[in-house]
C-alpha cells in the first residue's frame, strides 16, 4: 500500500481510467482483462475509492456544444438557507437541469446560494427553463442570475504520476 491509499492494482487502475472509462459496451470487464482481475473486483475498488473520498463520482461528461447545446447557462438563486436543501432536490431533480448544489454565500456582493446549471440550443431556451426554476420555487426565490458560459473548460479526473 501507498501512501496515497493505493495499492498496485488501485494505481494501475486510476491510470487505466484518467482519460475515462473505455467506451465499450462492458467497460469494467475490459479494465478487468487488462489489469487482470474480474470486473467485480473492479467495481469494488471503484466503489472503495468512491466511499473513502479519493474519486467523487463516475459517470458521464457530454460536451454540450458538440451535442447541440450552445447556451450554457448556471442559473443562481438566492433562496432561505433553511430551505435550500429542499428546494435544491426539487430543481435537482429536474429533466433539463444537470447539476444543482448548494455553495456558500458571498456577501454582500454575492447573495446566491443554488445553483443549477441549464442547457439549451440558445439563450431563448435557457431563459424559459429558468422561468420554469422560477415559478417552481416562487416567493421562495429573493433574487436570482443566470451566467453565460463563454468557453468551453478542461474536465479531468484524477490523475496519478506514471
Amino acid at each position: 500500500m501507498t501512501e496515497d491509499g493505493l495499492d498496485e492494482i488501485d494505481r494501475r487502475l486510476v491510470l487505466a481510467t484518467q482519460a475515462g472509462l473505455p467506451l465499450v459496451s462492458r467497460p469494467y470487464h475490459q479494465l478487468a482483462s487488462a489489469l487482470g482481475i474480474e470486473a467485480v473486483e473492479v467495481q469494488a475498488r471503484l466503489q472503495r475509492m468512491l466511499e473513502s473520498g479519493l474519486i467523487r463520482r463516475i459517470g458521464a461528461v457530454p460536451n454540450h456544444y458538440a451535442i447541440g447545446y450552445t447556451a450554457n447557462g448556471m442559473s443562481v438563486w438566492d433562496v432561505a438557507d433553511e430551505q435550500v436543501d429542499a428546494l435544491g432536490a426539487r430543481i435537482g431533480a429536474l429533466a433539463f437541469v444537470t447539476h444543482c448544489y448548494r455553495r456558500p454565500r458571498g456577501l454582500p456582493d454575492w447573495p446566491y446560494n443554488l445553483f443549477a446549471m441549464v442547457h439549451g440550443s440558445n439563450r431563448v431556451e435557457v431563459e424559459e427553463k429558468v422561468a420554469r426554476i422560477a415559478s417552481i420555487l416562487g416567493n421562495d426565490c429573493r433574487a436570482h442570475e443566470v451566467l453565460y458560459s463563454t468557453r468551453i473548460l478542461k474536465k479531468t479526473g484524477l490523475r496519478l504520476g506514471a
